[in-house]
């Protein structure tokens, strides 16, 4: 399916409606306040700043420290400006903090808790009580709605189930909408695709890396994904690049949209893609309070610019967590959305502020990469970037993989290809690159989260 022509038969209704350019009659999972006036969504979000943040210094000390350090208590916030009054939080307050440090109830409250990996040090530990679980699947509830899915859909869960936040997060949201859920799991990828087609999977969740694996691993089965039940790919747990995004579309004859969220401040649920506005995400704004700042002064950035997303949740009651820094770049725009949202839309996230590198004295980030590569029909979105030290200086290589049908034996027309490609880089980036060539089939698709950078510096 291409991402503005929704040239394919459509198998609902609501991706009709999107078909005939009908935004505005789609459903809604809560049209209230998903369609409030900017002045109803910012007393509700004051009213909420307000008692989350009287909630968090009663209940935790670690943010009563601070917040008295900082000469600011809960009587202070009385304008939504006024959350800039409050110290930041990251990621090293849940390490610092863990396990249960930044808990504000007892875990006979805690219905269920989740973590990150703890691959670069202690975990992320976070906890829901009920009521947390019942905001998390109502944003998620309201995410897939926007991306076209209705109760009646088969969903087919190809994200694992533990601790990360994806799968049950997801889980939970399409059931409160009234899918029927397919709890498949990651892996055997040959067996996913038999459920697809036996069991009517219309939605298939997944990371965008392990959807296009999908997709190919069904073409060496001759499997024909122009005749599947399959419409609707909902990605998450890692940035989805347009070029990506098109080829699995057009591959697969579905339409695929990208959600946000990140464990500290909730899982998956904090933003989605609209069938009206493919390159932004509605933010649940009756949710999650936003700021967009500058990374290196923490300063409000004017609306509409670049700088680094920091989210408040509103409602969080196990961990709440005060002005997170997501280290994620976008911008925010609060104009009115053809789907007739009023809620604020960001630009999808391509870059964090901590995955820039830095070559030779120039800031280079991988979705810059990934653009150049994107425009040259030659290759796959499949890459890797490699950073190490040659002769004491940085040495940036980028292996990109070859497309089956453009691929030949002839060495002249391959060193042709990638001197073309080390060129295009080269004049983007402004540093110098070694291209490497992969045979099709060459770079390793991944289950879950696709690792594109090594830096081995």
């Amino acid at each position: 399916m291409s991402t503005d022509g929704f040239d394919i038969m459509c198998k609902s209704a609501s991706l009709e409606a999107a078909a005939a350019g009908r935004f505005d009659v789609l459903p809604i999972y809560d049209r209230d306040t998903e369609c409030a006036s900017r002045e109803e969504l910012e007393a509700l979000q004051l009213s909420k700043l307000q008692d989350q943040v009287r909630y968090t210094y009663e209940r935790v000390p670690y943010y009563r420290e601070r917040m008295d350090a900082a000469g600011v208590g809960p009587d202070g916030i009385r304008t939504l400006e006024d959350v800039r009054l409050l110290p930041f939080t990251d990621k090293s307050a849940l390490r610092e903090t863990y396990p249960y440090g930044l808990f504000a109830v007892g875990l006979d409250e805690v219905r269920e808790i989740h973590a990150s990996s703890g691959t670069t040090g202690k975990p992320i530990v976070v906890g829901y009580t009920e009521a947390d679980m019942d905001v998390w699947s109502d944003c998620i509830a309201r995410l897939v709605q926007m991306a076209g899915v209705v109760p009646a859909d088969n969903a087919q869960m190809a994200f694992g189930y533990g601790m990360f936040t994806g799968g049950f997060g997801l889980h939970y949201g399409l059931q409160k909408l009234g899918c029927t859920m397919i709890p498949a799991g990651a892996g055997n990828t040959e067996r996913h695709i038999q459920m697809i087609e036996d069991y009517g999977t219309t939605v298939l969740i997944a990371t965008p890396s392990y959807a296009m694996h999908i997709c190919e691993v069904g073409e060496e089965m001759g499997y024909d994904w122009a005749a599947s039940p399959l419409r609707v790919g909902l990605f998450g747990g890692e940035p989805c690049p347009p070029g990506l995004k098109a080829e699995i579309e057009r591959r697969m004859h579905i339409v695929c949209t990208d959600n946000y969220g990140l464990t500290e401040v909730m899982g998956p649920g904090v933003s989605g893609e609209c069938l009206a506005s493919r390159d932004q995400q509605h933010i649940a704004e009756d949710h999650f309070l936003w700021e967009v700042v500058d990374p290196e002064t923490g300063e409000p950035v004017p609306e509409g610019e670049m700088g680094e997303l920091v989210l408040t949740p509103l409602d969080k009651q196990a961990i709440p967590v005060l002005r997170y820094r997501t280290h994620d770049l976008t911008r925010v725009t609060r104009e009115t959305c053809a789907c007739g949202r009023t809620h604020a839309r960001m630009d999808k996230v391509r870059s964090r502020s901590d995955d820039m590198l830095i070559i030779r004295g120039t800031n280079v980030f991988p979705s810059q990469i990934e653009d150049v590569l994107s425009q040259i029909d030659e290759v796959t979105p499949h890459y890797r970037i490699i950073v190490e030290t040659v002769d004491g200086m940085d040495a940036l290589t980028v292996q990109t993989e070859i497309r089956p049908e453009s691929f030949t034996d002839s060495f002249e027309e391959l060193d042709a290809m990638r001197r073309r490609i080390e060129e295009k880089l080269k004049s983007v980036l402004l540093v110098g690159v070694r291209v490497t060539l992969v045979e099709p089939g060459g770079i390793q698709r991944t289950q879950g989260k696709a690792k594109h950078v090594e830096d081995r510096r």
